[in-house]
């Protein structure tokens, strides 16, 4: 005869078969805003280490071209002279930016300044070399006679070339500098051909990000400054504390104490997570250095650390860890080698929803000002991260003719974006 069984559960073990994945871009209950669905991107650039060899591979979404298989190659270049050659277009970006002396009467006056206005003549002669570097850069990694290295290159180049503002995806393994890469679309302007200024881009790479619960709906962003007290009144520094305190529910850090005690926490349910401090390598007992950021105190941060103190809750089912992160200390776009832990990885393995971070040493003067640009826009809610970095590029471009915009890059989070409720 049939009969009900007598079942007690004391935990909840199926959690991971219940709840969904979340999608692209932040998901709310059903009282807020309808989320912006993202658009869908219009090329993959997918680029893996697999035994000693580069493989590439590229396509776009809906796109079926050759009718065999999606275009991809074996790349002829190592990825040690890959890496020295993106290590190579950095230093120059700094040699010709940062620590420049165009002028007789000494200092770096493109350090000092935002506006490159009043040296415009020498600022387009540096842009036009920086452009040409990167063709250089691009034309090194596609290079080779075999049919399916030259057919792939042709296929990446036109695609980039002949297409205008694409949303580019570079899913790679190797932390290259791709906004900072160049095509020759034979236009007259220089600043035309650097990705970063005809298209979105981002790079991914990491794994797969943590299930968390649905997003909070509320009017007012949460945010954080993670800074050092000695840059507080550099440049626009108070005018972006500002922005965030009447804009946000803001929360300062000074001491690494308590952003680690922050990050150690189950939930850390902040929406922008703004890095307004140090970046070095830190030099270790290992044949590498590691990149870290640091606060008021000398605690080094770096990508094992913050592992180390959110790891016990990266599949925990209450935990929440989403913020978009704006790593606004120098190098942090950048890794010093592919065998090492990438920060901007570590902090969207962990559930950030993108990692933004300049590939170079910034001037502070400039950083503080891409930092008001960059958050008064994306604190509207107005525009994904994506939308937002390439729109600076081309401000930047314009209005100060400062090309330093390029130089920021997005680990992940083109489609992040601020929903809040009416």
């Amino acid at each position: 005869m049939p009969r009900d069984l007598l079942v007690e559960i004391h935990q909840n073990p199926s959690a991971d078969y219940t709840r969904l994945p979340r999608p692209r871009g932040p998901r709310h209950p059903a009282d807020a805003r309808p989320a912006k669905e993202p658009d869908p991107l219009d090329l993959v650039v997918s680029l893996r280490h697999h035994r000693g060899d580069l493989l590439v591979s590229a396509y776009r979404p809906g796109e079926r071209t050759p009718w065999t298989r999606p275009h991809h190659a074996e790349l002829k270049v190592s990825k040690a002279v890959l890496l020295a050659r993106a290590a190579r277009l950095r230093t120059i970006w700094r040699d010709r930016l940062v620590q420049c002396d165009p002028e007789p009467i000494g200092g770096y006056p493109f350090a000092q300044a935002v506006d490159f206005s009043r040296l415009a003549g020498v600022a387009e002669r540096q842009v036009a070399e920086l452009a040409e570097e990167g063709r250089y850069f691009l034309e090194v990694m596609l290079d080779g006679p075999d049919r399916e290295l030259t057919v792939f290159r042709e296929y990446l180049t036109r695609t980039l070339t002949e297409h205008g503002s694409l949303r580019i995806s570079f899913d790679s393994d190797l932390h290259l500098p791709w906004p900072m890469l160049a095509v020759d679309s034979g236009a007259a302007d220089p600043w035309a051909d650097f990705l970063g200024h005809r298209h979105q881009v981002e790079q991914t790479g990491a794994g797969y990000p943590p299930i968390q619960p649905p997003y909070p709906a509320r009017t007012r962003p949460v945010t954080s400054l993670n800074t050092d007290d000695q840059l507080t009144d550099v440049g626009r520094a108070p005018e972006v504390r500002k922005l965030l305190e009447d804009r946000s529910q803001l929360t300062v850090r000074t001491e690494s104490e308590l952003l680690l005690k922050a990050l150690s926490s189950a939930v850390l349910d902040e929406d922008v997570m703004y890095f307004w401090c140090h970046g070095q390598f830190v030099a270790n007992d290992s044949p590498y250095e590691q990149l870290a950021v640091r606060l008021s105190d000398d605690r080094q941060i770096d990508a094992e650390l913050v592992r180390r103190h959110r790891r016990r809750h990266a599949e925990a089912p209450d935990a929440m860890f989403r913020p978009f992160v704006l790593l606004n200390a120098c190098h942090t776009g950048q890794s010093a080698a592919a065998e090492l832990e990438h920060l901007g990885r570590a902090l969207v393995d962990l559930g950030a929803n993108g990692v933004l971070g300049p590939q170079i040493e910034i001037p502070q003067e400039f950083a503080a000002e891409y930092a008001f640009a960059f958050l008064d826009l994306y604190l509207t809610g107005e525009f994904t991260a994506g939308e937002i970095t390439q729109q600076l590029v081309r401000w930047f471009a314009r209005e100060y003719r400062n090309p330093l915009a390029l130089a920021y890059s997005l680990h992940c989070g083109i489609d992040s974006i601020l929903e809040l409720t009416p």
